[in-house]
């Protein structure tokens, strides 16, 4: 589409030709003339001088410098380019349609209720009393414990399980091999020493447009539930433990790992391999950087780093003292060496 439609498409102004023909979307390092890019993140500024793309998605106000002999960057303003991007990708790339249908391979209870324009693909196994959305797609190898509740516009692909009576509301997405309601790491010590295995009895609830990605798991609660609020994203390889609470539209990146009974706020960021300690809150809106590790309380709109994690600003004093601390002991040395030399005489 030319650029005028496309600014149209995407609510942008335009700077620039509005008939350049835009075929496709990338990267501002990789794009190249007829593709579309974007600047979110002013690290990638120089970029501007030298990309090969014809137009860029930027914020109002961010001059576009040319290297000599660059022909111009057609700009569409925007205040927030990354998502104008993403609906950018929606444009450009259709993701294949799965018509309703079940393969002949898959296994379904006759008690399971399977809602209209369904797609349940190869291998798949449907256990009794499961009721399944209307419109959902199972790509292949997915399997659904009995009594599993699951909304409308559900997407499982390939290898991802649902638990026996977990709740998953609509236009939730399970990604390859995440597991929701699995059994939670709930032991009891015998006197002996031994582990008594103890009945995981609380189902996992998702709530609405819920995404849990790649070889993810959401355990199953002892008693009670493990609740995911409504929007939250939880990324690969994240452990969310049995009874725990995510508020909506939080992300958890890839390696979290929330020990059971951890309640998180709504709209939190934990970042990559964050670990938290059991029967803690993490406050809404806090965000906690990548590799920390939460033993307390987060209070709500917060900023926390570190292991134990503590308010980002003192984190970054202890980290510039600990990288003074070889000249600090170095001092003392010789400090401690003029005070015997003194005393010796």
């Amino acid at each position: 589409m030319n650029l005028h439609e496309l600014a149209q498409r995407l609510g942008c102004r335009l700077e620039g030709d509005p008939h350049d023909e835009i075929n496709g979307v990338a990267g501002i390092d990789h794009a190249v003339k007829g593709q579309l890019t974007f600047l979110a993140n002013r690290r990638y500024f120089p970029l501007l001088k030298s990309t090969e793309a014809s137009a860029v998605l930027v914020e109002d106000g961010v001059d576009i410098p040319r290297e000599p002999g660059r022909g111009p960057l057609a700009a569409l303003r925007t205040g927030n380019p990354y998502l104008a991007f993403a609906h950018a990708l929606e444009l450009f790339y259709q993701p294949p349609v799965y018509r309703p249908g079940i393969h002949p391979t898959a296994v379904i209870s006759p008690s399971a209720l399977i809602g209209e324009g369904a797609h349940i693909g190869p291998y798949c196994f449907v256990d009794e009393n499961v009721h399944l959305g209307a419109r959902a797609v199972l790509h292949s190898f997915v399997t659904l414990y009995r009594s599993a509740r699951i909304g409308s516009d559900f997407f499982a692909h390939a290898h991802a399980v649902v638990r026996e009576g977990c709740l998953l509301g609509n236009r939730v997405i399970l990604q390859n091999g995440a597991i929701i309601g699995g059994d939670g790491l709930g032991y009891a010590k015998r006197s002996d020493g031994s582990w008594h295995k103890m009945v995981q009895s609380g189902p996992a609830v998702l709530e609405d447009d819920v995404e849990v990605q790649a070889n993810a798991c959401i355990d199953r609660a002892t008693v009670g539930e493990t609740r995911i609020g409504h929007g939250t994203k939880i990324d690969d390889l994240v452990l969310v433990g049995h009874a725990s609470t995510v508020g909506p539209n939080t992300m958890l990146c890839g390696q979290v790992g929330l020990a059971g009974s951890t309640k998180i706020g709504q709209g939190c960021i934990l970042a990559g391999q964050v670990g938290t300690a059991g029967h803690l809150t993490v406050g809404d809106g806090a965000v906690i950087t990548a590799q920390s590790g939460v033993p307390n309380d987060v209070p709500p709109r917060t900023l926390y780093s570190g292991y134990p994690a503590v308010e980002n600003r003192e984190w970054l004093r202890m980290m510039a003292a600990l990288h003074r601390l070889p000249d600090l002991q170095k001092r003392v040395h010789d400090l401690e060496a003029q005070l015997a030399a003194r005393n010796a005489k």
